[in-house]
């Protein structure tokens, strides 16, 4: 069972045993009305071996199903071997491709200002995934002609239509930590996004530079683990005269 989703047993379609030490997996994700109820769907192509899966849950994103779709497909090889991941989800793509996943990864999923990255459940899962397949990505444009990117959209939005729709668990919790800790930090006395400790209020010690066009008057502090979070609102121009 799939950690973060309720009763996520995949049950599989078409299914023969896989003998190739590469596999090719079509993704896709949908979602209606984003947030909404959404769908996954993939399909496992090997010499001799072909695997379909669709998977509906009530309430969820579409980019949340874009990356489930990438999980179950990978969590449902049977042996170890190589894969290729076939998407038309830019999101899914070019966060792995360009190394913007990795990244996150090493920042503990905290982008600069302590915003908090998205789906940052979905991404603890598949990162170790890629790497134990050595899995590869490429882009293909939907609704193109691809009769197998075809076929996992169909069985995305199938899914939505399905019965047996799934709770996301790891949306639902996201919720819920949006409304005690907002994924901003913009006030004195909010949780540092790290460690949780209040953080306060600090200046910055010295002066706009020469050819600087603009300045933080003041910016947010965590005093555990020294973390800061520049706030938009204490953003200054130049021009408006210099306020230290």
């Amino acid at each position: 069972m799939s950690p973060g989703v309720e009763g996520c047993r995949p049950k599989l379609y078409n299914q023969r045993m896989m003998t190739d030490k590469h596999v090719r997996i079509y993704t896709d994700g949908a979602c209606e009305g984003n947030p909404g109820p959404g769908g996954i769907g993939f399909v496992i192509l090997s010499e001799g071996s072909e695997v379909e899966f669709l998977q509906g849950y009530r309430h969820t994103t579409n980019n949340r199903m874009e990356l489930m779709a990438a999980i179950a497909g990978l969590e449902n090889l049977k042996e170890k071997c190589t894969a290729t991941i076939y998407s038309d989800s830019k999101y899914l793509v070019d966060a792995v491709t360009k190394g913007w996943a990795a990244s996150w990864r090493e920042n503990d999923y905290i982008r600069k200002g302590g915003i908090r990255v998205p789906n940052a459940d979905l991404w603890e899962r598949l990162l170790p995934l890629i790497e134990e397949y050595k899995v590869q990505f490429s882009w293909v444009k939907g609704h193109a002609g691809d009769p197998l990117n075809e076929k996992a959209d169909h069985l995305s939005y199938a899914a939505i239509e399905g019965e047996g729709l799934l709770e996301d668990t790891g949306y639902l919790n996201q919720l819920e930590l949006e409304k005690l800790a907002p994924s901003k930090i913009t006030e004195v006395g909010q949780p540092c996004r790290k460690c949780q400790t209040p953080v306060v209020k600090k200046k910055p010690r010295g002066k706009p530079k020469p050819g600087q066009s603009s300045y933080y008057e003041y910016y947010l502090f965590c005093p555990e683990c020294e973390t800061r979070y520049f706030v938009e609102k204490a953003k200054r121009e130049v021009n408006q005269g210099n306020l230290f």
